[in-house]
């Protein structure tokens, strides 16, 4: 390849980074890493998978990495909410379950993690009401297992946390933004925010059998929803993001619903 359809290609890189970025700003809280220019002019679609914690054992051979076709299986949401790996066993029946056990969220950290325990602990506590709230709109949750019961184990596996003031700036000040949008071309991730890192796995409450599993990352945007976002803001909008979206990929799967309907809900 010569000097310029080398040129050529990261110009054409560059400007569907930039224009991707711009997209994000405009409306989402959070999302996953971008290719940055460099790998899209080499092809690449999606930026480096999370490395394991450990906390899914033998089960990471199953993940395969997102795709772009919109048919593939994904435990997270549809398409736009694919996780960065993911895997579905295949040939479940999932309408065969109608409750869900979910486990207390637990923290796990590289050696040389320097987030303190109990912060780990209140980052955990806080996934865990949101995942119990997301559930509760549509499945009962119990703390037996049963022929009809699911579990659900999910970690957090990183945290960073936003720089409130420099963010402020980098999202409301024009000047600040743009230059905010040329690093996210440049780096994959927008400057000053936060992120958070998960894994989880999906089992039969009575045999153990592995149903799905996944793992992502999820960062902090340039939106301006996300202006005062506080300096763990960004990390509870990717804890909201997927136990909205793992509570919803639920329904798509054929888990059976259990709870209530409420006035409200039946009115969305």
């Amino acid at each position: 390849m010569n000097r310029t359809e080398t040129n050529t290609k990261l110009v054409a890189a560059l400007l569907a980074v930039v224009l991707g970025a711009c997209a994000l700003a405009g409306c989402s809280q959070t999302s996953s890493a971008q290719p940055n220019v460099v790998e899209r002019a080499q092809g690449e679609t999606a930026a480096p998978a999370p490395p394991p914690s450990g906390f899914l054992g033998a089960d990471y051979a199953l993940l395969t990495p997102k795709s772009q076709d919109p048919n593939a299986p994904s435990i997270v949401g549809n398409q736009e909410q694919q996780a960065a790996l993911a895997y579905v066993a295949p040939g479940v029946n999932f309408s065969q379950y109608n409750k869900v056990i979910i486990d207390p969220v637990t923290y796990w950290a590289d050696s040389d993690s320097t987030l303190p325990a109990n912060q780990q602990q209140v980052l955990c506590n806080y996934f865990d009401d949101v995942l119990v709230k997301a559930f509760s709109k549509n499945y009962q949750i119990v703390t037996d297992p049963g022929p009809d019961t699911v579990r659900l184990a999910v970690a957090l596996t990183d945290a960073t946390s936003a720089v409130p003031v420099l963010r402020t700036v980098s999202v409301v000040v024009p000047q600040a933004h743009a230059l905010n949008v040329i690093k996210m071309a440049a780096t994959g991730t927008y400057a000053f925010v936060g992120s958070a890192t998960g894994e989880a796995k999906l089992t039969d409450s009575m045999t153990g059998q592995l149903l799905a599993a996944w793992a992502d990352r999820q960062f902090g945007t340039a939106a301006v929803k996300n202006a005062t976002v506080w300096q763990w803001g960004d990390a509870e909008h990717a804890m909201n993001y997927w136990a909205n979206g793992l509570d919803q990929r639920f329904v798509t799967l054929g888990v059976g619903i259990t709870a209530p309907e409420s006035p409200s809900a039946a009115l969305q």
